[in-house]
């Protein structure tokens, strides 16, 4: 049945999740990195990586592209997959508002894909690639909020007070 996912709000720390499938803030390498996506690489193990690589070494030759999201094992984490997707850097001169809202459309269809009831979502591109954290949220909440997916709940996880905040914000006024 595809409806629109309930929208739940999690403070701390995304590898620590319990969900179906937890979505890496990845780079386009996808072979790991700073921030969320070092994180998961981290704590779920080389068996992230491995299928990372073949991904590279098969249809992913020259990385993922900004906006697309593609699944692999969630290795040690308390997940059954890890749902990749490529955030666009924030441009004060290039508006890049549908890249950041195709990493959430694009991770929910893989989700729906794989079967996955319960997705738990980093703040994508709030982080070294400085997309601001008020916006963030807003292309986030409202993305998912109007996504018709078979996910039943998406579970936005936030590192931060700010973060916290300002998905709370969207939250509510939505």
């Amino acid at each position: 049945m595809t409806t629109h996912p309930a929208v739940v709000l999690d403070f701390g720390d995304i590898t620590d999740q319990h969900a179906d499938a937890i979505v890496n803030a990845a780079n386009s390498s996808l072979l790991g990195g700073g921030g969320v996506d070092g994180a998961i690489h981290r704590r779920g193990g080389p068996e992230i990586l491995a299928e990372c690589r073949a991904l590279r070494a098969g249809h992913y030759g020259k990385g993922l592209a900004t906006g697309q999201a593609v699944a692999t094992t969630a290795g040690l984490l308390d997940a059954r997959w890890v749902i990749h997707t490529v955030g666009p850097v924030w441009s004060r001169d290039e508006d890049r508002s549908d890249q950041l809202a195709s990493c959430y459309r694009e991770s929910l269809r893989v989700a729906d894909e794989l079967g996955a009831r319960t997705v738990a979502f980093p703040a994508i591109s709030t982080g070294i690639y400085g997309w601001p954290m008020d916006d963030g949220a807003r292309i986030a909440v409202e993305t998912v909020r109007s996504a018709e997916s078979a996910v039943e709940e998406v579970r936005f996880v936030l590192y931060d007070e700010e973060a916290y905040q300002a998905f709370a914000r969207r939250v509510r006024s939505v």
